[in-house]
């Protein structure tokens, strides 16, 4: 296994000053010199899927054979962290390289309503903002995302189009989401209306489950979102095989609702795991077998992405492409789900919404042939505002001055020695903040005065709060509560 040490420190050393560093360009050097063109870039973003819900971290119901696979073939990372517990912050770190202290969106923030006819989107991000779509369209690559975006409804300044990305297909709104059968998506600034796809309520409830097993069809349309946003994934992989290209693949999977075609549901309901129905009453829409609904809805992911390998393969790009696969935040609590059941967050404590690990630690796994040893696995601690240095350093992109993320390439590439570590991991969310710091985790809960604090080396449940045996550590964390934020127009710290 692949380990890099993890260093305490007290000094607070601001992130947002960081520049392109020798070793980041002598490791942008070395992954120019071992391939013919800058590599592919895809990143697939599962949607609310627990650190515990693949088979290569513990999975036992669940199965996940192709993202196994792709463990088997890459590296794993143990202490991979999101960049919120919920949708559109842990999106808008991801892509822009800066935590929720500094990012623009720290929180879901709806434009519209839920009537049918309600204006689309959430907060949108700002014209002018770097994020990974435009660093790697301005240096040659073409680019597209396909899934969630959640950064910005129709006719906003953050559409996909005018974030960096040459080609956007799927949902705009993280609400319209809530339904796998809905009436169009967005293809670039079109709707794409889908055929024999009526609408219906994303939330819904019944008193009685139907006496007629057709009753359940109401719950359904003729085409399937996941599956079309898949075949537009692949097709952009086609059209592009020439590259470099950057394929930014949200799917919504496995966010609520339960919704999933038959032929992924039938191998589980064979488990006898539901002797009773989900009628609605955690939000969201109704099922006859929640849970292998919800394990039919990860697997049938699991196909897609062992189609984009299966694609890879076929056109020759294996080893000219980076794929990494990972988590917007924790497991979820609604709509029929049950976590507990599959173990979706291990050993953690908490799910989405929930600053503790369980909400924000993800997993995440890379793989490149012929640079990332297979079958590696590493404990370095990481985030989701890493990726964007991470991606400047792999293509030899100069990195933007103003990141709170620190390149993992090292680690990527075999070379843990020189990997940099982070001095501490913050976030913010719905005025509770979390401070990871060496093997210490701080967290001060919205509307309490009391930080908790946490050894994750002992305690990795967050069990033994243990801020009285250590007042030097807990005043340094919240130092750091402090220092790592700026102030926020649209998301105040408030603690009350």
């Amino acid at each position: 296994m692949i380990r890099t040490r993890i260093r305490i420190t007290a000094t607070l050393v601001p992130t947002a000053a960081i520049s392109l560093s020798p070793l980041a360009t002598s490791v942008a050097a070395h992954a120019a010199d071992d391939a013919e063109r800058r590599p592919n870039i895809i990143y697939i973003l599962a949607d609310d899927l627990g650190y515990a819900e693949l088979g290569c971290y513990g999975q036992e119901k669940i199965l996940t054979p192709n993202i196994d696979r792709l463990d088997a073939e890459g590296m794993r990372f143990t202490q991979h962290y999101s960049g919120s517990p919920v949708c559109a912050p842990s999106r808008c770190t991801l892509l822009t390289g800066r935590h929720t202290g500094h990012a623009y969106i720290r929180d879901n923030y709806e434009m519209g309503g839920w009537d049918r006819d309600a204006r689309e989107g959430q907060l949108h991000l700002p014209e002018g903002t770097t994020t990974l779509g435009t660093l790697l369209q301005e240096a040659g690559y073409k680019t597209c995302a396909v899934g969630k975006w959640g950064l910005g409804g129709p006719d906003t300044t953050g559409h996909p189009n005018l974030q960096g990305f040459d080609h956007w297909y799927g949902y705009l709104c993280q609400r319209v989401a809530h339904n796998y059968y809905p009436t169009h998506l967005w293809r670039n600034e079109e709707k794409n209306i889908l055929e024999g796809n009526e609408y219906f309520s994303a939330h819904q409830r019944l008193e009685e489950p139907p006496t007629d097993p057709s009753g359940w069809d109401r719950y359904k349309g003729d085409q399937y979102a996941p599956d079309l946003m898949a075949a537009e994934a692949l097709n952009f992989i086609r059209e592009n095989q020439d590259g470099p290209f950057f394929l930014y693949f949200a799917t919504p999977v496995p966010h609520a609702a339960l919704q999933v075609p038959e032929d992924s549901l039938s191998p589980y309901v064979t488990e006898g795991w539901d002797k009773h129905p989900y009628l609605g009453g955690k939000g969201y829409l109704p099922h006859p077998a929640p849970r292998a609904a919800y394990a039919a809805m990860v697997s049938r992911m699991d196909r897609e992405v062992g189609r984009i390998m299966a694609l890879l393969e076929e056109l020759e790009l294996d080893d000219e492409t980076i794929i990494i696969f990972s988590s917007d935040n924790g497991p979820t609590f609604n709509g029929g789900t049950d976590s507990a059941f599959f173990r979706s967050a291990g050993p953690l404590r908490g799910l989405k919404c929930s600053v503790y690990e369980g909400g924000v630690r993800v997993p995440m796994i890379a793989r490149w042939p012929g640079h990332i040893e297979p079958g590696t696995a590493s404990d370095h601690v990481s985030a989701f505002w890493d990726i964007l240095p991470t991606v400047c350093a792999l293509t030899g992109i100069e990195e933007p001055a103003d990141l709170d993320g620190i390149s993992i390439a090292p680690t990527l590439l075999g070379r843990p020695v020189e990997q940099k570590e982070h001095q501490y991991l913050y976030w913010e969310y719905h005025g509770s903040q979390a401070v990871r710091m060496g093997p210490w985790k701080g967290v001060l809960r919205r509307g309490q005065n009391r930080l908790e604090l946490y050894n994750l080396q002992s305690d990795i449940a967050e069990q033994h709060n243990v801020a009285d045996e250590n007042p030097e550590v807990v005043v340094m964390i919240r130092g750091i509560m402090m220092a790592a934020r700026t102030e926020s127009e649209h998301f105040p710290l408030k603690k009350e």
